[in-house]
């Protein structure tokens, strides 16, 4: 049965490759990107609540990290189950089950009385998290038109960007003015008007005929939540023993599941994918560019701060070029990956990230503040450059009824990516004492640079249709 007679079969009609209409799209786009800048501000907001939270609950700074923790470990794991469920019970049910659960969530967190309440509602609210990221390109890709896929993963792209840019001021202005509970409360009207919508305006994507698997989606839930666990204990100098049996735990369960899967039509671990070249390379290349991302962003306050000699103020401020420069460029980038090919967007992105952490660990030892911003900037555009095309080589190599798995592909490469980063950026740490800062982001350029070549690589691969 093709596509277009599954999606009218589950009632929605005409062809849904062609995107919704133009007032209609506009609604849905709102409801989606509300959701979405929801989830990524909520990353930004905690880590400033933190010694807050400790403060007011009176438990220890080592205890309170874990709001934080849970949150990613819950996200983490069930990206690639809930974009599998979305394949089969359609996208956006798992997107409003995924948005409605992380508001109610936010409501928990506001009332949690203790610190293992808030761990618990926080648990949820990742859940949430994971609801809304999983499936949320493969929206995209069905309310955009095929022509304008680009654009609208720029705009995603945009959204996650100002999120980032402005979160910790945001952050900073509410607990100027309330306690940390104001800073998860104040998701509730925003969550309820993006449900209002998004029940009215999401369009109902096709729907797979075989059956979920949740045997399959417990052994992926606990590899992916054992492996971005055996990182975190990494970066957190956790023993070595333990580290490796976290995972190799992971890497068995992994085998486990692809072997179940082995004749399955839509495998949790999209192995079917990745045997794509062009879906393969901009994952591989994707998983690189975020890693850079973690090494910088863990690195650089700490390179502002202890070998610069900078103040917190203005290590807020030299971070704040970077996450600007990206949502500047996504949209940008997302246009022009409608014309030219991801491979060249995104080489030529991954080479100026790359040049730009090179120039960040070749500062002079008193640099201007000029110096350092247009360095930052380098890194910012490089990284917008790369990011919307990059989704959209993702998105496109894969045939629309396994959206759901590609878009959970591209949620957990961003992810994987980044927590790699930051358990690399804190050996660094470890290895060179005082100057693993400068460390980090030669790694990071070298990142950058294995990135890049993969990139172009993507130019000699001839994309596969998406059907």
């Amino acid at each position: 049965m093709s596509n277009r007679h599954h999606a009218q079969r589950h009632g929605n009609p005409g062809d849904i490759s062609d995107g919704l209409p133009e007032n209609r799209r506009r609604w849905a786009v709102a409801a989606i990107f509300t959701a979405l800048a929801m989830a990524s501000l909520d990353t930004a907001i905690a880590n400033i609540a933190l010694p807050a939270i400790s403060a007011d609950l009176h438990v220890s700074a080592a205890d309170v990290v874990w709001v934080v923790n849970i949150y990613q470990i819950a996200l983490v794991a069930t990206l690639l189950p809930l974009g599998a469920l979305g394949e089969i019970v359609g996208h956006q049910r798992i997107y409003l089950g995924g948005l409605l659960l992380f508001t109610l969530a936010s409501v928990g967190c506001a009332l949690a009385w203790s610190l293992p309440s808030l761990v618990v509602a926080r648990a949820l609210q990742g859940l949430g998290a994971s609801g809304i990221m999983s499936v949320n390109t493969a929206l995209v890709r069905f309310v955009y038109p095929g022509k304008m896929l680009g654009r609208g993963l720029g705009h995603n792209a945009l959204v996650v960007g100002i999120a980032f840019t402005f979160g910790p001021t945001i952050a900073s202005a509410i607990l100027a003015l309330g306690s940390w509970p104001w800073l998860f409360a104040v998701n509730l009207p925003f969550g309820l008007v993006a449900i209002v919508i998004g029940l009215r305006m999401l369009p109902r994507t096709p729907r797979a005929e075989h059956r979920f698997d949740f045997l399959g989606a417990a052994l992926a839930a606990a590899c992916l939540g054992l492996f971005i666990t055996g990182i975190g204990s990494a970066a957190h100098g956790t023993a070595l023993l333990v580290v490796a049996l976290e995972l190799a735990a992971a890497l068995v369960l992994g085998v486990i599941l692809n072997r179940r899967h082995a004749d399955h039509p839509a495998p949790m671990l999209p192995m079917d994918l990745f045997r794509r070249g062009m879906f393969a390379l901009s994952a591989a290349t994707a998983v690189c560019s975020f890693s850079v991302q973690g090494l910088g962003f863990v690195s650089l306050p700490f390179y502002f701060e202890d070998v610069l000699q900078r103040s917190q103020v203005e290590t807020g401020f030299f971070m704040t070029p970077w996450p600007l420069a990206v949502a500047i460029m996504a949209p940008i980038a997302g246009r022009l990956s409608d014309r030219f090919p991801a491979g060249l967007l995104g080489g030529i992105g991954l080479v100026m990230l790359g040049t730009g952490m090179a120039l960040l660990a070749l500062l002079p030892d008193n640099p201007s503040i000029p110096n350092i911003v247009w360095r930052m900037l380098i890194c910012g555009v490089g990284f917008g450059f790369f990011q919307a095309p990059n989704m959209k080589a993702i998105m496109s190599s894969a045939p629309p009824h396994r959206s759901g798995s590609a878009s959970g592909i591209v949620a957990t490469a961003r992810l994987t990516g980044q927590t790699t980063g930051a358990a690399l950026a804190a050996l660094c740490f470890s290895l060179a004492g005082h100057e693993g800062a400068t460390l980090a982001l030669a790694l990071g350029a070298g990142f950058a640079g294995l990135g890049s070549v993969m990139s172009f690589l993507r130019l000699a691969v001839a994309p596969p249709r998406a059907t």
